[in-house]
């Protein structure tokens, strides 16, 4: 059913728009030839993946810092499956993670032809906890950054999501006010609770098909989201 009222749509970038896991493996592919790293990537993937998403979690409650991230899951990871690695070379790979993640490009199947769907109806803006740096090099990499009106990130409005903050921040620069304003994301906590929790409505963007409450609105598949708006 389509969701009337609505003006501004609010998208988060990495998991959302931006393919971040198919992304991350091609750039750990190209860190561990550099570093010649024997070792099989699907194995330090399969770990380093859920780390990931526990030390961004830790990272959006303040338990952690911005180099703890970076240098924590990789540790973790290494730790976790046996593979031996000095903390020199930990921290050479997250410096060269980061300097070349945002070099690739690719986006969540159906990206491009939604937002072109919906920029002639709705004015689109980004809300994400990433690093303004690295999300602006994603954006014009994919091409997407045209699209979208406002970019917020954690690092201007001072706190991440689900803090209310950024979100009105989010508001403020666009110009917009939230019962006419809509997110979409995949972060369940983050995204739809902490956008619900300052009056905008909320579009799960539930690709890893976990288990939620009936009453919010959910997807599986971004071409879904032309249900709703």
């Amino acid at each position: 059913m389509k969701i009337k009222a609505i003006k501004h749509v609010f998208f988060d970038l990495d998991h959302t728009l931006w393919d971040f896991d198919k992304n991350s493996a091609l750039t750990f592919g190209k860190i561990f030839k550099m570093h010649n790293l024997d070792l099989r990537l699907e194995t330090f993937l399969e770990v380093y993946e859920p780390v990931n998403l526990r030390y961004w979690k830790r990272y959006s409650h303040d338990e952690i810092d911005q180099m703890e991230l970076r240098y924590g899951r990789l540790r973790d990871t290494f730790k976790e499956i046996g593979f031996g690695v000095d903390e020199t070379l930990i921290h050479n790979l997250s410096v060269d993670y980061i300097k070349y993640l945002s070099s690739y490009s690719h986006l969540f199947d159906g990206t491009l032809e939604l937002l072109q769907y919906l920029q002639p109806k709705y004015q689109m803006h980004i809300i994400t906890n990433g690093f303004e740096e690295a999300q602006l090099k994603k954006m014009n990499s994919s091409a997407i950054t045209s699209y979208f009106k406002t970019i917020t990130n954690a690092e201007m409005a001072g706190v991440k999501k689900p803090n209310p903050i950024i979100f009105d921040h989010a508001l403020k620069i666009a110009n917009a006010q939230s019962h006419e304003s809509i997110m979409i994301g995949d972060n369940y906590e983050a995204d739809v609770l902490g956008a619900l929790n300052v009056g905008y409505d909320a579009i799960f963007f539930n690709y890893r098909k976990d288990p939620t409450q009936p009453h919010i609105k959910q997807i599986n598949h971004l071409s879904q989201i032309k249900l709703y708006l």
